[in-house]
């Protein structure tokens, strides 16, 4: 694993912001990163806005219907017993795998926003925790930080690497109208450290597991609809200030062999298009195999941007798109109409399997 410490929690965040500043990225990376080929990538949803008990299998996806989750007590049934199904909320987590040779990893992304609907899945999914090596946050909103609790549960406390961006700390709020403000949960490191997790602050773009998974670090902002969120502010020294860009937002890259490159984000604020062309910049690679997580084009402030994303994504011709969390039905459905062929819906349970 890359690991470059950053500055301690009392760090200067409008310097690190102003330091930040999306840059100019024009024609090919010079110097590619070196990102290995694998031969096949597992991408599970662990939490996301819905849930389809009866939704079929279709293409590279695998849906966990609700006959194959574990019962739990019910005592107002006959036998005392029901079947759950799978949690779903706004937020966002995934589980991804790689394998390369006979060698396989597993990282988790994000970790959704109730403190235990993350780990609750996993327990009904049958998976084990002790199999992640890392942990990588796409940045410090909230509904994708809000399940560490319930990992550190599964865990036992021991440790694994937690790979952030430095501003993840930043408090936030959101203009909500008539000059009122929703402030945002605070993430709080001191919290993370204490339940075990080994957090690395890094804001240039990072290599794990054996060279097989990237993280972009921040990202170019390129495009000229993708200008981020409106009304978003930032306590700096404080005093609130604006802050559109959401500097720390990230997305996870695997590039799989013969196939190009899979790319997740979280929740997309720096844009799924900037997000996309800067995966295959950073790398060298010329095709995109997958697009999946939230691309936040839902809400009145970001449906304008639907159009020119559904056009710039469908010239980059992924072989599958899966639009999720805040990506919203509107996008969805405009996606699917423009990109039939590479469209999936996603529901939490799913496992998408891109393979060499």
């Amino acid at each position: 694993m890359c690991t470059d410490h950053g500055h301690d929690a009392g760090h200067n965040h409008g310097r690190e912001a102003a330091a930040a500043a999306p840059r100019e990225a024009v024609g090919e990376a010079v110097d590619p990163i070196a990102l290995a080929p694998v031969d096949e990538v597992t991408i599970t949803t662990l939490v996301d806005n819905s849930y389809d008990g009866l939704m079929a299998d279709m293409g590279p996806a695998r849906r966990r219907p609700m006959a194959r989750t574990p019962p739990m007590p019910a005592p107002h049934f006959e036998g005392g017993e029901t079947v759950p199904g799978l949690v779903a909320e706004h937020g966002f987590s995934a589980l991804v795998t790689v394998r390369r040779d006979d060698r396989s990893h597993t990282l988790a992304f994000d970790t959704g926003v109730s403190p235990d609907g993350m780990a609750a899945n996993m327990e009904r999914l049958g998976l084990d925790a002790g199999d992640l090596e890392a942990v990588v946050l796409s940045h410090g909103h909230f509904d994708h930080a809000g399940g560490f609790p319930g990992l550190a549960r599964l865990r036992g406390r021991t440790g694994v690497p937690l790979t952030v961006h430095p501003l993840v700390w930043s408090p936030r709020r959101v203009a909500i109208g008539g000059g009122n403000h929703w402030e945002l949960p605070t993430l709080r490191r001191s919290s993370l450290e204490a339940e075990g997790f080994e957090v690395i602050e890094r804001r240039q773009p990072s290599l794990l597991l054996d060279g097989c998974v990237l993280i972009t670090g921040e990202v170019d902002r390129t495009t000229d609809f993708e200008q981020g969120f409106p009304g978003h502010e930032a306590r700096r020294d404080g005093t609130w200030e604006p802050d559109p860009l959401i500097l720390d937002d990230q997305a996870v890259v695997v590039n799989v062999a013969g196939r190009g490159l899979v790319v997740i984000t979280g929740c997309g604020h720096a844009g799924a298009v900037n997000i996309a062309r800067h995966a295959l910049r950073l790398t060298g690679v010329d095709r995109l195999a997958g697009l999946l997580g939230g691309f936040h084009l839902t809400g009145r402030p970001f449906e304008p941007l639907i159009e020119p994303t559904v056009a710039a994504l469908t010239g980059l011709a992924p072989d599958l798109i899966v639009p999720a969390h805040c990506t919203g039905w509107r996008a969805q459905h405009r996606l699917a109409a423009a990109l039939p062929d590479a469209f999936v819906p996603n529901a939490v349970g799913t496992s998408f399997h891109v393979a060499a």
